[in-house]
């Protein structure tokens, strides 16, 4: 088998991108193996735009059909644990979206049923991993030049959504059908870089906007205080109605401090000495030359690097190492089991809003569910006019 022949579950905008960027020669390894939609109307859509590929409208169909070595989940999110599950169980592997699910029970049976298939490839698409800025802060923290972390801030308020974003499909921000909002749709990827470069926090403490500014039930804006269990802490904010928007990650050690701006630019400053060191050694003689603004080369020397990404190239990336660790078995970028953190995290950020106080993790996952169907069923009660 010389290239991967993918089933894409889901011919939206998303499903849609990956077969134009396979059809395109952009993924070398991979090719169009099947479509599926529910949608009758984009069966003459695919077949236009893909008239190799077979189309159905039903994925169990799609992944007996012989058709497909893989699958790809572009569908909504409580979906994409049981599809996963699907196409491991009939021996085909499997890609899902982010996130693998909306809640870490049912990714955690998605994981466990991946345990007992560990011939086949299992992947998540976390394609913010492939993206070479926040590779190399990783490598930065791993390879531990600023030292023992201390504080992390994530300000990430760049995903502007109108009403009308939110009026396409009734499905949309709902409980019953997203699962969530933000901390769901948009700012996974966020969730996941934080746990990956800096681990997962012991604690978090939220506050939590449902429906703040837009009509919709689910949250437009959190605010969350992270407790990492050895001192450290952070705060992670995020929201869907800053159309300015701000994009800006400070991890602080006690060695130097790393600065992401609009996730373009990275300003890594090393301190010469560790912090704990200068407080202990300098004379106050230092310490005022410091404050007068002298000698700042001194301290600490700053590095400052430029990336520039172009839209796709990290999808393609992430669908490339997926097909190769199926071809020869090159390492996967995004392990899907690493899913179950970004869910996990999100969980917990949901729960501490809605009881009011700070929550540990692992969250108990069946208190989650059980507050989750509250809130499925209070949406059913009043819904909200789209």
């Amino acid at each position: 088998m010389k290239k991967v022949k993918l089933g894409i579950i889901g011919f939206g905008a998303q499903g849609s991108a990956y077969a134009g960027f396979i059809a395109e020669g952009k993924v070398e390894n991979m090719e169009v193996g099947a479509i599926c939609d529910i949608d009758p109307d984009k069966k003459a859509l695919a077949t236009e735009k893909h008239p190799d590929a077979p189309f159905y409208d039903n994925y169990t169909e799609m992944i007996e059909s012989g058709n497909v070595d893989a699958i790809v989940t572009c569908v909504p999110h409580y979906l994409h644990p049981e599809m996963g599950i699907a196409a491991l169980k009939a021996n085909i592997h499997a890609l899902v979206e982010k996130p693998a699910g909306v809640y870490t029970k049912q990714v955690r049976e998605l994981n466990e049923f991946a345990d007992t298939k560990p011939e086949l490839t299992f992947g998540i698409m976390f394609n913010q991993r492939t993206n070479e800025l926040y590779q190399k802060v990783k490598e930065i923290v791993d390879n531990g030049e600023i030292g023992d972390i201390r504080r992390t801030n994530w300000i990430i308020t760049t995903w502007w959504r109108p009403q009308g974003y939110y009026d396409q499909s009734a499905w949309r921000a709902t409980w019953e059908g997203e699962g969530g909002g933000v901390l769901v749709n948009q700012a996974p990827h966020q969730l996941d870089l934080l746990q990956w470069i800096c681990g997962m926090p012991k604690k978090v403490y939220s506050n939590v906007k449902y429906g703040y500014q837009r009509d919709i039930a689910v949250e437009d804006e959190v605010t969350t205080i992270l407790d990492y269990g050895n001192g450290a802490t952070g705060v992670f904010i995020t929201c869907t109605h800053d159309v300015m928007g701000t994009d800006r990650f400070e991890i602080l050690g006690d060695k130097g401090k790393i600065v992401v701006d609009d996730s373009k630019k990275v300003t890594i400053k090393r301190l010469k000495q560790p912090e704990s060191e200068m407080s202990s050694n300098m004379s106050m003689q230092d310490v005022m030359e410091i404050f007068m603004g002298k000698g700042p080369g001194e301290l600490y020397d700053e590095e400052v690097i430029e990336f520039e990404s172009v839209w796709g190239a990290q999808h393609t990336a992430v669908l490339k190492n997926f097909a190769a660790n199926v071809l020869d078995g090159t390492p996967l970028i995004a392990p899907g089991s690493d899913g179950i953190h970004g869910v996990a995290f999100a969980n917990a950020i949901h729960l501490s809003s809605w009881l009011g106080k700070e929550v540990e993790l692992p969250v108990d996952e069946d208190l989650y569910l059980a507050e989750l169907n509250k809130k499925i069923e209070e949406e059913k009660r009043t819904p909200i006019e789209k």
